[in-house]
């Protein structure tokens, strides 16, 4: 292999080449800035492969104790420190970085290290195993959420919130009903994950795109002695073609996190609008709210508005994969390098979001007075009183319906109000109405009393389901 001079290092590649790798050239391709990331994943590859090969008769029991001690020292130091400490090395890529600490800790054994395997091979298991271990991590912070929006929620168990449509007043319903929307919304979102997690296989034994003579037996046999917890997830390739050159995993995953943000986002533009004072539904903590560097009263929700806006990072995430993806030849192409920074950007600005607000939402308070005032409107149980008509005086919905909106219309006319009009008004509109009838539907305790439901999701207690997770030895 030939020695990189700007790394230090030893190539994975180049003895076809008469010259050396440009330098501004080596700076473009290098992706170790980003795909350090993986190395916990990479060496995992690694401490595999070396059971094929041992298995396979091309290492001596010494040369595979000897790079399995150095695979799992620096693997100890990965998991010990995280693998930030990586990204100051000169290496082309974490693969190429890993061959290199192994090489300095055993030596010419390491020369063996890379042995009828490829880079094409190790991303691929490196991103599927990645996937599978965040897949897990954000279905665990989904349940800290659905369990904080059911925190919130049992904090004001039955108290009335406003209900919209259009932006505009619809109907009184109770806040944990309107909480338990986005706790559905989150619970789908949480099974999305829990399918995908289901269905994902980590593969190995492609090479560069055909395969290798190690066979699925020596790798089988590696993964036994390696693996464990495997639970099928790691198994030895399928098709070796398919393996290296598709990312629909990845895509997969960022559609899933794409419509776990659309539901963040909508949560935070509903909470956004109602604890603005032209609503003043709801009242933010303060530790999540910052003021205005000019204006003293201001107090802004930042979060829910960071929140917000980094819905754009996540769909651009999944658009650069779908797009970098779509006209690419069969197998691998170097374009796929640009897979990692969508993925993990999309997977740590999610998780953030998630962690933050399971501290913020238990938080979230309703104003009740402001609530009360609003629902004072008799406007807003129209639809009751049409429903009680079709019911009480078996009026045709649709009769019902002209009734009502004659009555709105009579009570905006004369600006008195529902309130105001006298009993010959409403027998007018209908002789079904009085004052007494009126009274007693158009309100919120009839409004949220019988033929109304009373709460949300119940499943927004349940219990994490779990994940089992592939593990290594070490």
């Amino acid at each position: 292999m030939k020695k990189d001079r700007r790394s230090g290092g030893r190539k994975l590649w180049g003895g076809r080449f008469g010259g050396g790798t440009d330098g501004e050239f080596f700076d473009f391709q290098r992706s170790l800035d980003y795909d350090f990331k993986l190395a916990e994943y990479d060496i995992s590859h690694s401490l595999i492969h070396i059971g094929a090969l041992l298995d396979a008769g091309l290492l001596s029991g010494k040369e595979y104790s000897s790079l399995k001690k150095a695979l799992r020292s620096l693997l100890k130091r990965v998991l010990s420190e995280g693998p930030g400490f990586i990204v100051s090395a000169g290496a082309e890529d974490i693969h190429s970085y890993i061959h290199g600490q192994v090489e300095k800790e055993a030596g010419a054994a390491a020369m063996k290290l890379h042995t009828l395997r490829s880079r094409n091979d190790q991303v691929a298991f490196d991103e599927k195993w990645y996937c599978l271990k965040e897949c897990a991590g954000t279905a665990l912070l989904l349940d800290s959420l659905i369990l904080s929006l059911k925190t919130l929620s049992d904090r004001h168990r039955g108290s009335l919130f406003l209900g919209y449509t259009h932006t505009r007043r619809a109907q009184v319903i109770t806040f944990d009903l309107y909480l338990g929307a986005f706790g559905s919304m989150f619970s789908r979102d949480r099974q999305r994950l829990e399918d995908y997690f289901g269905r994902l296989r980590v593969c190995i034994g492609a090479g560069a795109l055909a395969g290798t003579s190690l066979g699925e037996g020596s790798y089988a046999n590696a993964l036994r002695a390696v693996v464990s917890g495997n639970s099928g997830k790691i198994m030895p390739v399928d098709n070796s073609v398919d393996h290296v050159s598709d990312r629909d995993y990845i895509i997969e995953l960022l559609s899933i996190l794409s419509i776990i943000q659309m539901h963040l986002s909508r949560l935070a533009e509903d909470f956004i609008l109602y604890s603005g004072s032209e609503y003043a539904l709801l009242c933010l903590p303060d530790e999540f709210c910052t003021g205005s560097s000019l204006m003293p009263h201001k107090k802004n929700p930042d979060l829910l508005e960071l929140v917000r806006g980094n819905t754009g990072r996540v769909y651009g995430s999944l658009v650069w994969l779908l797009t970098l993806m779509k006209g690419l030849p069969l197998s691998y192409n170097r374009d796929m390098q640009f897979d990692k920074e969508p993925l993990f950007g999309a997977v740590e600005n999610l998780k953030s979001e998630l962690s933050l607000l399971c501290r913020f939402l238990p938080l979230v308070k309703v104003n009740k007075q402001a609530v009360e005032a609003a629902l004072s409107d008799k406007t807003f149980y129209a639809t009751e009183l049409a429903e009680w008509l079709v019911r009480e005086k078996k009026l045709p919905f649709k009769t019902a319906h002209e009734t009502v909106g004659a009555l709105i219309l009579a009570a905006e006319s004369s600006a008195k109000g529902i309130d105001g009009l006298k009993e010959e008004e409403l027998r007018r509109i209908h002789p079904a109405l009085n004052r007494a009838v009126v009274g007693r539907v158009m309100n919120p305790v009839y409004a949220t009393g019988a033929g109304k439901p009373a709460s949300g999701n119940k499943k927004n207690g349940r219990k994490p389901a779990g994940f089992r997770l592939p593990s290594v030895r070490i």
